[in-house]
């Protein structure tokens, strides 16, 4: 299923460290990482939330990206102190061995396009990089295939749309909800405890496993319609969902949300795609 997720960037206000924060977004990562989410849309909330949306944004972004060249694209910063707790995602992309001798050929990683000696090559996580011959600039991230492993290493650039495992998530900014919301091509499911309770019924509506579907939520503190206010009105192809009836605390968290709204969602598409 082809999942979007959008978070505000007040999602860390609830916690008062830097470290309880990355641990916080450590698991809104791999929950996004289980449920194979494509995009994690960050829009603001306000303009006090500046070091927190750096940090949420930065964080996800280190996350996702290859352990093998992370130093690379990640210069340290104050941002990354914790990141030491950050928990692997596990995901295709970062499970690459760095031994040259078991490269096959059809094999598919994330490579970073570098510059030495005035010619660019491919960083591919292993002591030698791949010479690059492409127009794209260097610094870049790109993903490819291998084309040969002898007499020498090569490989082709290939559109990461076409890799059929699961290949991690991006990260854009935005300066608000709306401006998401009214551009984009597909199902709307916004989350809220004022909202319709999700049925049996609702869940065959979303099961189409090829339409863009964006999942959008709110805070604890500040929901969707406190956020959106009358502007929730004009929304084009949108529901909103109560995911958690009856639910025993007064509140529930962020990172409780996104794991409880996409495990449902999941099973929902799970069962779909066995009839």
């Amino acid at each position: 299923m082809n999942l979007s997720i959008a978070i505000p960037d007040s999602s860390l206000l609830d916690e008062t460290t830097i470290l309880n924060k990355t641990k916080k977004i450590s698991i809104m990562a791999r929950t996004c990482a289980i449920f194979k989410v494509k995009q994690i849309f960050i829009y603001q909330d306000g303009k006090q939330n500046k070091n927190d949306s750096a940090l949420l944004s930065t964080s996800l972004k280190y996350l996702e990206t290859p352990q093998y060249f992370r130093k690379e694209v990640f210069p340290k910063t104050q941002l990354l102190k914790y990141a030491g707790v950050l928990q692997p995602l596990n995901i295709s992309s970062h499970l690459t061995t760095s031994n040259q001798k078991m490269i096959k050929i059809g094999d598919i990683r994330d490579a970073l396009i570098i510059n030495y000696k005035g010619k660019k090559f491919l960083d591919i996580g292993i002591n030698k990089h791949i010479q690059y011959f492409g127009n794209v600039k260097s610094g870049t991230r790109i993903a490819i295939q291998i084309k040969t492993t002898q007499p020498e290493l090569t490989a082709k650039e290939i559109s990461r749309d076409s890799i059929k495992d699961y290949w991690g998530y991006s990260v854009k900014e935005r300066s608000n909800l709306l401006s998401i919301l009214s551009t984009w091509k597909g199902k709307i499911i916004l989350t809220s405890k004022k909202g319709k309770n999700f049925s049996r019924l609702d869940a065959k509506k979303i099961t189409d496993p090829n339409e863009p579907t964006l999942i959008v939520f709110g805070t604890t503190n500040k929901g969707i319609y406190d956020i959106l206010g009358s502007n929730i009105k004009k929304i084009q192809n949108a529901n909103v969902f109560n995911f958690f009836p009856n639910q025993g605390t007064q509140t529930i968290r962020l990172e409780e949300a996104i794991l409880g709204t996409l495990s449902i969602i999941n099973i929902i598409n799970h069962n779909y795609n066995e009839k």
